[in-house]
């Protein structure tokens, strides 16, 4: 199938549930047996991770196996579980495959959440962390140390965009021994096929571009053979499941993930390019402008761009961020990404170890649906009012001079 179509049908039975085209939300803790015989074989089946079997609702109903399945056709991989959020399935993954004494590597364009489980909660159990420039490609090689059991990649970064040279620290962490896991948020296993790349684990948030509805958390980790057994024995251990209803959510956003990310990437490619000639702008960080650093890597790989880029502000006062963000009525402030609305967020990045090669503030764009003229005037509005305030704060700073030095 191609791939349009292969969104609409994979994990669909209808024939399993009287027709119903879109498998329904089954819910159920209690999952009881006719026989005895029947329950040991469960039981023997379930041990042996047999996709679609459960003795108990923790271990997946009818709704989240036929996520699970849907996943791993589209994205690739052996097979795939399911988390209350994007974080719950990094943690998840992360635990499963290091032991006390190992090390990590870890992109210093990560989100922040993972840097802070890897710092400070696998840190008190003995497994230690080295940030790297997410650039690094085949020279991470140098950093992979004798006791280096995870090398963690995030492409692009969620704030500033780097691409990341995937295949050939695939290269470089397998030579050595060491697993490649991926946060695949930004592009989905529809923009990027992480295993066609050398990945062994690759993680989605699906509460973003896969849910595509603002309504729901969840996570997802699909896997390769090598991982699976690790990361599905420590995930039930540690009681890692997810609400039917949230996959049901999952599965219905799934259908059409396809048609939202191209309007999310064609419509936020045109409010990029109009960003990128505004005189208040310094930079737009979205790997689909060709004006990127790593454009042709992003070309490369990528099959697709979706709606989540930074643009970096000409110095200005705290006061006419505000105000630029204060003004504009289409872009909510929030912390998500992924929905149908659009969304604008402030941020520095934090705990970098590269220097962050800007002077002014950053804002992180999530292009939604809306009509991209909309969005335009939306942008429009929040820098008159940024201008506004600029023109208050220097006028201001007139007035608060000593007057015999205003006259001069």
């Amino acid at each position: 199938m191609k791939e349009d179509s292969r969104l609409v049908h994979a994990g669909r039975h209808p024939e399993r549930f009287q027709g119903v085209v879109n498998t329904p939300v089954v819910r159920g803790s209690t999952l009881v047996s006719p026989t005895m015989c029947h329950w040991l074989d469960k039981k023997n089946r379930q041990s042996n991770a047999e996709f679609g079997v459960s003795t108990y609702g923790r271990f997946g109903t009818a709704t989240h196996h036929a996520l699970q399945e849907a996943i791993i056709k589209v994205g690739g991989g052996y097979r795939a579980l399911l988390y209350p959020s994007g974080l719950a399935a990094i943690s998840s993954v992360l635990a499963s495959l290091v032991s006390s004494g190992d090390h990590v590597l870890m992109t210093d364009s990560g989100y922040h959440w993972t840097s802070q489980f890897l710092n400070e909660t696998l840190g008190r159990f003995g497994v230690r962390t080295t940030r790297y420039d997410p650039r690094a490609g085949q020279d991470i090689r140098a950093l992979i140390q004798p006791n280096t059991r995870v090398v963690f990649v995030e492409s692009p970064g969620s704030e500033t965009f780097e691409i990341q040279d995937i295949p050939a620290i695939a290269a470089a962490a397998h030579a050595c021994g060491a697993y490649v896991v991926m946060d695949n948020t930004w592009a989905t296993p529809l923009y990027f096929k992480a295993f066609e790349h050398g990945v062994d684990v690759s993680i989605q948030a699906a509460t973003k571009y896969i849910v595509g509805h603002s309504d729901a958390l969840l996570g997802i980790a699909s896997c390769n053979e090598q991982t699976w057994d690790a990361v599905y024995k420590t995930s039930h251990t540690l009681g890692q499941t997810c609400s039917p209803d949230d996959a049901f959510l999952a599965l219905r956003g799934l259908r059409t993930m396809a048609v939202r990310l191209r309007q999310h990437w064609h419509t936020g490619l045109r409010v990029a390019r109009w960003l990128e000639a505004r005189p208040e702008v310094e930079a737009v960080l979205y790997p689909a402008l060709p004006s990127h650093p790593d454009h042709a890597l992003w070309k490369r790989d990528f099959s697709g761009a979706s709606g989540l880029f930074s643009i970096v502000l000409r110095p200005i006062p705290e006061r006419a961020l505000h105000a630029f963000i204060d003004a504009m009525q289409m872009f909510g402030l929030g912390a998500s990404w992924g929905g149908y609305e659009s969304l604008a967020l402030p941020f520095s990045p934090r705990g970098r170890t590269g220097r962050w090669p800007y002077a002014g503030p950053g804002v992180r764009i999530h292009v939604g649906l809306e009509d991209p003229a909309d969005l335009i005037a939306d942008l429009q509005r929040g820098f008159d009012a940024m201008a506004q305030a600029v023109q208050a704060s220097a006028a201001n700073a007139c007035e608060d001079r000593p007057a015999a030095l205003r006259a001069s």
